[in-house]
């Protein structure tokens, strides 16, 4: 049964502006991910949710100050930075880290995360379920995906499946 979602930030919950350096809760402009705010509101009464991100430059308060300004600070209970863990992924550690934060086993928690290297394999690795969310290429490339969407908003729908099992 899956208790606990765990979401990259850059590029799957807030976009990424590449002109933009230092840390996201001081850019000139942030912004969520279209469609974040209505998944997120969808998710929260059904799953706790985490942030798991390789924010270098940014610790976990400042991850939820950029999280703020895009009004979607309250619906994680659990940040994990690299920042923080002085480790960052796809390194093992960084999820063994971010399960033991969440105070759960890796069958409970899924990853969603916009990279195959960085989110969908490592927390493959580390036991966990990961759905791959494509904003970049062709959705077959995630085959290795438990589930794959090109939409936040069709996360709820992979979600039951996956509960549901095979």
């Amino acid at each position: 049964m899956i208790r606990w979602l765990v979401f990259d930030c850059g590029d799957t919950i807030m976009r990424v502006w590449p002109d933009y350096t230092g840390p996201m809760a001081h850019w000139p402009q942030v912004e969520a991910m279209p469609g974040a705010a209505t998944m997120l509101a969808a998710l929260r009464g059904r799953y706790r949710l985490a942030q798991a991100t390789n924010a270098s430059e940014s610790g976990a308060e400042l991850v939820r100050a950029a999280l703020a300004r895009a009004g979607l600070d309250e619906a994680f209970e659990v940040i994990v930075t690299a920042r923080d863990l002085g480790v960052s992924k796809p390194d093992p550690a960084f999820y063994g880290a971010v399960l033991a934060a969440c105070g759960c086993a890796p069958d409970e928690a899924v990853m969603v995360g916009d990279s195959l290297a960085l989110d969908v394999r490592p927390a493959q690795a580390a036991g966990m379920r990961a759905v791959w969310y494509c904003v970049r290429g062709d959705p077959a490339e995630g085959g290795e995906a438990d589930a794959t969407i090109t939409d936040l908003r069709d996360l709820p729908v992979a979600l039951a499946r996956l509960d549901a099992g095979p």
